[in-house]
Order: C-alpha cells, then sequence, then structure tokens
C-alpha cells in the first residue's frame, strides 16, 4: 500500500531528524518533530484500522477520541507541548517525555527504527 510507505516514510524521517536536534539541545525543534511524527503515526493507526487517512488535525484528533481513546490520550496530553514550542523555550525533559511517546507507538505500530 503506497499510502502506508509514505506515512512510513515521514514516521521515520520526522523521528530522526527529532533525535538529531535533541542532540544538538535544539529542544523546542525536537518537540515539533517529535510531534509531527506523533501525529503521522496517529494516521497510520487510522490508515490501518479505517483504510484511511484522516484530511486534517481535527479529523485526526476526532477519529482518535471516538474510536480509539488510548492513541487520542498520548496526542491530547503532547498537543500541549507542541503548541508551548511556539512561545516558549523547551528543555530536554519536554523532549524526553514525547520521544518516549513516539517510542511507544512506532513499538505498538511496529514501526522498525
Amino acid at each position: 500500500m503506497e499510502e502506508e510507505k509514505v506515512l512510513l516514510k515521514n514516521i521515520l524521517e520526522f523521528y530522526r531528524n527529532g533525535l538529531d536536534t535533541e542532540k544538538r539541545g535544539d529542544f523546542n525543534s525536537s518537540v515539533t518533530l517529535f510531534f509531527k511524527a506523533l501525529a503521522v503515526l496517529g494516521d497510520l493507526y487510522i490508515l490501518r484500522k479505517e483504510g484511511k487517512i484522516p484530511n486534517s488535525h481535527s479529523e485526526r484528533f476526532r477519529i482518535l477520541e471516538e474510536k480509539y481513546h488510548g492513541i487520542y490520550k498520548i496526542l491530547d496530553k503532547d498537543f500541549l507541548l507542541y503548541q508551548n514550542s511556539y512561545r516558549i523555550k523547551l528543555d530536554k525533559e519536554n523532549s524526553e517525555v514525547i520521544k518516549k511517546d513516539v517510542e511507544q507507538l512506532l513499538e505498538l505500530l511496529e514501526v522498525r527504527k
């Protein structure tokens, strides 16, 4: 399935770039990249369960909240960190929290790093 391949490629690109920026101490950027990986992991989960990719953040969150609450809780919790990356200086702890959630979903969806 071509859509799944694209999602997998994007997930790994965001994740790996998040790791690189985290190593440099650019925590606002790493949080942003890790959240993008989380969002696409949500899309991958929905694609595998529903056979479609959401058209927007709103649709993704709505589907996850209504049908896949465990995944929704992770994205919803980390969305605040992502939003904060625009207006405050984040630290290594913030980056580690969201990276751990990405790694949890990578494992759940059996995505190789």
